[in-house]
């Protein structure tokens, strides 16, 4: 892909915003991060103190008493960003050097927003055996690991394995700081239409990473009729490929969704239901949106093309969110993640649990109430009450 070609589809996602080649091209020159140390150096006694002889005494103590390196070293305040660059962005299988701007962005959006102190490692591998054995052999070095842009369904195996293999906090926020942003546009949205949400009939479009952590969010928090698609269509209990491996992710949550049984596509799917939430590259016929409710939700959550503009899903929906910046509702991750590990971090947690993202979906939801309108069900990414909202719900919820 030439430069030109990134720098137009760029300016095309950011919408209203002019972005040019240079700028875009200058920003990124030498990488977006730095380490900057936190003490003077400026005099033989700050070297005496920082360096040799005196940090011998911290290396000392910490030897004898290992719960001192949470409070003398960075490392449990620190976010590792893992990808192997199988699924970054709308690209795709990139692999991890192309992926390393994408993960430098994230570990700067950590320390912007949640103050947290973050490093990208893009490995050279796709064996979620040797990332797992890569993780657990660096684990002395930091205190929460962030997975991002990992493809599906291989992201599953590896989040729950490594939550198992290590005690710190594991998230791939590509599944679960989207589900959590979801829950809260949603729950702002069943208010914007007079609904209950645990009455909400919903059906996700796209059945990756993104699309089970949405379904499992909505289930735990008493949403019954879930309903997912994925390219073959609807995923139910009959269908032979998902009976052909029981298994799977797909088949597993066939079990738990589509309690009406639906069989076939889009259009069966959409029949009757009050919510779409896409998440995948596939479109959403004008069609399909007429066999909805009526008060409809429309989350078109793919970048940079939406599986239905908004100018058309209004014609038919009463709220509409997209995951864009240069239309309402952003439907953006952001809001989630910073606060998500600054809250399991500050409580000393051990794993990150439904019911702390429960809790940072219901903070970033309260953020939007008093101004809550079918063009605001969540505050923008830039609001600077969002993470340390969500970081305290989060730190409490550990407290339970």
């Amino acid at each position: 892909m030439s430069t030109e070609t990134i720098a137009n589809e760029t300016t095309e996602a950011a919408g209203n915003l002019v972005l040019t080649e240079e700028e875009i091209f200058k920003a990124h020159e030498g990488g977006k991060l730095t380490v900057t140390s936190t003490v003077p150096l400026n005099d033989k006694r700050d070297l005496s103190i920082a360096y040799t002889p005196g940090v011998a005494q911290v290396s000392r103590a910490i030897h004898a008493d290992p719960k001192l390196a949470r409070t003398h070293t960075w490392a449990e305040r620190l976010v590792v960003v893992v990808s192997d660059g199988t699924a970054v962005l709308g690209l795709g299988n990139i692999g991890p050097s192309a992926s390393l701007p994408v993960m430098e962005g994230k570990s700067a959006l950590f320390k912007t927003f949640g103050d947290l102190d973050s490093i990208p490692l893009v490995l050279n591998t796709t064996d979620v055996d040797e990332i797992i054995e890569t993780l657990v052999r660096l684990r002395p070095s930091f205190g929460a690991v962030n997975l991002e842009d990992i493809s599906a369904p291989r992201c599953f195996e590896l989040e729950e394995r490594l939550i198992e293999a290590l005690d710190v906090p594991v998230m791939h926020d590509d599944q679960h700081g989207t589900a959590v942003v979801v829950l809260a546009a949603l729950t702002n949205a069943a208010k914007v239409t007079n609904r209950d949400i645990e009455g909400l009939k919903v059906v996700v479009s796209g059945a990756g990473a993104a699309g089970i952590a949405i379904a499992e969010i909505l289930l735990a928090v008493g949403i019954k009729d879930v309903v997912l698609l994925d390219s073959k269509g609807v995923i139910n209990a009959e269908r032979a490929d998902l009976l052909a491996d029981s298994s799977s992710v797909k088949a597993r949550f066939a079990q738990r969704t589509n309690p009406r049984g639906v069989t076939g596509g889009p259009a069966e799917a959409l029949t009757g239901a009050d919510v779409f939430v896409g998440v995948s590259s596939s479109k959403l016929a004008e069609e399909h949106l007429k066999l909805m409710n009526d008060q409809s939700i429309v989350f078109a959550l793919s970048n940079p093309d939406p599986e239905v503009l908004p100018e058309v899903a209004r014609k038919h929906a009463a709220v509409v969110a997209t995951g864009r910046s240069d239309f309402p509702n952003q439907i953006n991750n952001v809001l989630a993640f910073p606060g998500i590990f600054r809250g399991a971090l500050d409580a000393g947690a051990r794993r990150i649990t439904s019911e702390m993202k429960i809790a940072a979906a219901r903070a970033i939801a309260q953020l939007a109430e008093e101004d809550l309108s079918a063009d605001y069900i969540v505050p923008s990414p830039l609001d600077a009450r969002v993470a340390p909202a969500v970081t305290a719900a989060v730190a409490a919820a550990v407290s339970k």
